[in-house]
């Protein structure tokens, strides 16, 4: 893990190659929150399922046999897009998008800052910090 703020970019990364790596660093953690509401997504759905099927055995117990019996077989375990269920999603979203959206987030990193990670927030966290005000330490060993 890497503590320290300062010399995290590498010899020869201009100013420009630092912007362009943040960028993509910032969209991947832009596709990372998107990752989080498909699960909330995911989660949310299976809810509204399991409660869609204690609304169906009320309904049996009210006498609404019928009633729950279509419910049941129309809407409880349904599909949310043809032939998938919500983790099928996750999974297709995982598998693909999103990992090759952080291979290539990698692979750029790699390759222009030798693996630097967040280099551009690190010189931002540099410039914007008062030395020896409260809570503005560059390092924890600061």
């Amino acid at each position: 893990m890497v503590d320290q703020v300062r010399g995290r970019r590498p010899e020869g990364a201009d100013d420009a190659t630092v912007e362009a790596v943040g960028a993509l660093t910032e969209a991947l953690e832009t596709a990372e929150r998107a990752r989080g509401r498909l699960f909330d997504f995911h989660q949310l759905t299976g809810d509204a399922d399991t409660k869609a099927s204690r609304a169906a055995g009320l309904l049996r117990d009210a006498g609404h046999t019928a009633l729950a019996d279509e419910l049941e077989r129309d809407l409880v375990g349904r599909n949310v897009v043809a032939g998938r269920w919500t983790f099928q999603l996750v999974e297709d979203y995982d598998d693909g998008y999103h990992q090759a959206f952080r291979d290539w987030e990698r692979r750029v990193r790699d390759e222009l800052l030798d693996g630097a990670r967040h280099v551009f927030e690190a010189e931002m966290k540099e410039r914007n910090t008062t030395a020896g005000a409260p809570g503005q330490r560059l390092d924890p060993s600061d």
